[in-house]
């Protein structure tokens, strides 16, 4: 992308986070916004402020007359506009959905954007994200990133943290409904453990040192909600792969699902991976 296309879709990209939190503030910790109103393109349940999150994204977009094929978690994907599609949009349209209808201040907006070539072969993959946003409502953090130019929070360049020690970090992760064999040890390993429910959020807080690492080994994270996260994560200069080390490379649908270590540094990352293989 230019810079011309760049600022474009930037902008549309932060228009639509704002209308979209604006639509979904008065559902914050209501009954309302927590009744579950139908079943996601992802096979999950949807609740109420979901679809109103969701509903302000789509109509931002429509209303661009630009054509673009958009992947989010309640539609599914969807082509939006007349003609060819110039990118594929990924959104999460409310991270940390339980936390919002509870008013815990975790919650919030992931929105990843990958440019489509005239010439483009097959579908497009994580790796082909170019511009990503993730903004914690409750706080109002904005994290993004663009790939090859680095990762900004609230307008600054974050830095990940340099411990090396596994035993000093706090690390986040993904533990419910899990069989706690597999992760026991890494957690008797660590100083301190975060559990959020907010995987968008939780990640982009290892690329400011918030976190010093989130793990998620279930192979069952929906790859479409850390699509933004990574980038920012990675053009902060920390790491992303999964559990077995390898870097994520699916395709870009609400289907497609993988498993996640994301760190600060490659000593912590080497050895977390080594005590979650070693289990």
């Amino acid at each position: 992308m230019n810079d011309e296309t760049m600022e474009f879709w930037s902008e549309t990209c932060q228009e639509l986070i704002k209308k979209s939190q604006n639509a979904i503030s008065p559902l914050i910790g209501s009954l309302e916004g927590s009744k579950i109103v139908k079943t996601g393109a992802d096979g999950t349940p949807t609740m109420y402020i979901d679809v109103v999150a969701e509903q302000k994204v789509i109509e931002v977009l429509e209303s661009i007359d630009k054509p673009l094929t958009l992947i989010s978690e309640e539609i599914g994907q969807v082509n939006l506009g007349k003609g060819q599609p110039e990118v594929v949009m990924v959104v999460d349209p409310l991270d940390g959905t339980s936390n919002a209808v509870k008013n815990i201040p975790a919650y919030g907006i992931s929105v990843a954007v990958a440019p489509i070539s005239t010439d483009q072969k097959g579908p497009l993959t994580i790796q082909d994200i170019q511009m990503a946003f993730v903004k914690n409502y409750a706080t109002d953090d904005f994290y993004t990133a663009v790939k090859g130019e680095g990762a900004w929070v609230n307008g600054k360049n974050p830095t990940p943290s340099s411990k090396q020690d596994l035993s000093q970090i706090s690390l986040g992760a993904y533990v419910y409904r899990m069989n706690m064999g597999k992760i026991e040890s890494l957690c008797k390993s660590v100083r301190r453990m975060r559990i959020l429910g907010a995987v968008a959020i939780e990640i982009s807080y290892v690329a400011d040192g918030t976190y010093d690492a989130f793990v998620d080994v279930r192979d069952n994270l929906r790859l479409v909600d850390v699509a933004a996260a990574k980038l920012i994560l990675e053009e902060s200069g920390g790491m992303v792969t999964d559990r077995y080390g390898k870097s994520l490379s699916g395709k870009l649908s609400v289907l497609e699902k993988t498993s996640m270590i994301a760190t600060c540094n490659s000593v912590i990352h080497e050895e977390i991976i080594r005590i979650v293989e070693g289990i």
